[in-house]
C-alpha cells in the first residue's frame, strides 16, 4: 500500500501526484486550510459589502434630508423676500408713473413754447419812423450818460411796449388781483371748491407763464410805397376821416399819387397809406407836415419795415394774474363769471380785491390781452 501512487485533483482542476497516503492526507489538510481561509475572506468581504451598503443608504438618506432642507430654505427665503420685492416693484412703478407724467408735461410745455415762438417770429413786420439802419434790442434801457454815449456812437433804440395776446381755452378764466400776494396765495392753494347753487365746482389755479423776448435783432428798411400819418384829429366817424385822407393824398398838388389802400392802426391811432407807385412816399415825408382841409396839421413820416433776424426768449410769470381751469358749462356766461368773481373776492376763500376777470365758456375762443404792469 505504501508503494501505491495516488492522484489528487483540487477544486480548481489542478492534478497533483502523490506517492503515499500521508502525502494525500497532508494535501487534504492543506486544501482544507486554503478552503477555511477562503471562507474567512468571503465572510470579511460580505461584512465589507454590508458595511458599504449601509454607508450608501446613510449617505442617500443624508442627501435626501439635505436636499429637503435646501428646498425648504429656498422657499422660506422666497417667502421672506416677497413683501420687499412687492414693495420695491410698487415703488418702481410709482416712480415710472411720475416720470412719465413729468415727461408728458414737459412735452406739452415744449409744444406751447414752440407755438409761441412761431407766433413771435411771424410778427416780423414793424411800423415806426426810423432811418434805414440795423438796430439791436437787448432788453435793457440806458439813461443819463450811457444814453448820451450811445447816441454819439450811432446806436438806435426802440420803445417797445409789452402787449401779449393769450389764446384762452374753453372752460377757463383769468383773474387779476390788485395785490400780487393774493394771486400767489390762490396759486399755492391750487385746488378750489366753489358752491354755485346746488353744485360744487372743483377748479384748479395755475400761474400764468409767458414767453417774452429777451434779445431781438432786426433789419429795417424804409418802404418806398407807404407813409405813416400821425397827429390825426379826434373824430366820431372813422370811415369819413379815412376817406378824407385818401382824397387829400391822391391829389398831385399835395405831392400825392394814386392810393392803393388806407389802413388804421388802432393800437397807436395812426394811419398807413399805401400808394400804387414807388417814390411818392419819399416826397411826402420830405415835407413832413401837411395841412388837411386847411384845418388840421398832420405829421407824415417814413413807414419802416422790419424783419427779425435773431430772436431770443425767456419765460416770465405774471405776478397778479391767475389761470383757472376745469370750469364746467352749467349756467349762463354772465352768471358764472359773477359767481366766480364773488368767490375769489372773499378773503375767507383766500382771495382779495379783483382788478380784472375774464371767463371763457366751453366751446368758445377768446384772446386775452396782457399789457405791461404799471410801476405802482
Amino acid at each position: 500500500m505504501s508503494d501505491e501512487k495516488f492522484s489528487v485533483v483540487t477544486t480548481n482542476g489542478d492534478v497533483s501526484t502523490v506517492t503515499s497516503l500521508d502525502e494525500v492526507m497532508q494535501e487534504i489538510k492543506k486544501q482544507k486550510e486554503s478552503y477555511t481561509k477562503l471562507l474567512e475572506d468571503h465572510r470579511e468581504l460580505s461584512k465589507d459589502v454590508d458595511s458599504n451598503v449601509d454607508l450608501t443608504k446613510q449617505f442617500q438618506k443624508q442627501i435626501a434630508t439635505l436636499t429637503g432642507k435646501l428646498a425648504e430654505e429656498k422657499k422660506e427665503q422666497a417667502r421672506s423676500l416677497e413683501p420687499h420685492k412687492g414693495g420695491r416693484m410698487r415703488t418702481l412703478q410709482d416712480e415710472e408713473s411720475r416720470l412719465k407724467a413729468e415727461i408728458q408735461k414737459l412735452d406739452e410745455d415744449l409744444v406751447s413754447l414752440d407755438r409761441l415762438t412761431h407766433q413771435l417770429k411771424q410778427r416780423t413786420q414793424v411800423s415806426t419812423a426810423m432811418p434805414e439802419k440795423r438796430v439791436v434790442f437787448t432788453g435793457s434801457v440806458s439813461v443819463g450818460r450811457e444814453a448820451s454815449a450811445g447816441a454819439q456812437a450811432g446806436t438806435s433804440s426802440i420803445d417797445m411796449k409789452v402787449r401779449i395776446m393769450y389764446p384762452m381755452e374753453g372752460g377757463t378764466a383769468l383773474v387779476t388781483f390788485e395785490d400780487e400776494k393774493v394771486a400767489q396765495n390762490i396759486v399755492r392753494m391750487e385746488h378750489h371748491e366753489i358752491h354755485v347753487g346746488d353744485c360744487v365746482l372743483r377748479l384748479k389755479a395755475k400761474p400764468m407763464h409767458f414767453l417774452m423776448p429777451s434779445h431781438i435783432e432786426m433789419d429795417t428798411h424804409v418802404c418806398p410805397r407807404r407813409i405813416l400819418v400821425s397827429d390825426l384829429p379826434k373824430v366820431d366817424d372813422e370811415n369819413r376821416l379815412m376817406d378824407r385822407l385818401e382824397i387829400h393824398f391822391q391829389k398831385k398838388r399835395n405831392g400825392g399819387g394814386e392810393v392803393e389802400s388806407v389802413d388804421m392802426l388802432h393800437d397807436s391811432g395812426n394811419v398807413v397809406i399805401t400808394f400804387m407807385e414807388d417814390n411818392v412816399a419819399k416826397g411826402l415825408t420830405d415835407t413832413k407836415y401837411h395841412d388837411l382841409d386847411n384845418k388840421y396839421k398832420l405829421r407824415v413820416t417814413p413807414f419802416v419795415n422790419g424783419e427779425i433776424t435773431d430772436l431770443q426768449t425767456r419765460m416770465s410769470v405774471s405776478q397778479r394774474t391767475v389761470l383757472l381751469t376745469g370750469i364746467p358749462d352749467i349756467m349762463e356766461q354772465e352768471n358764472m363769471q359773477d359767481s366766480l368773481e364773488i368767490h375769489f373776492q372773499k378773503g375767507g376763500n383766500g382771495g382779495g380785491e379783483v382788478d380784472a376777470f375774464v371767463y371763457n365758456p366751453m366751446g368758445h375762443r377768446k384772446l386775452a390781452i396782457f399789457m405791461e404792469d404799471s410801476p405802482k
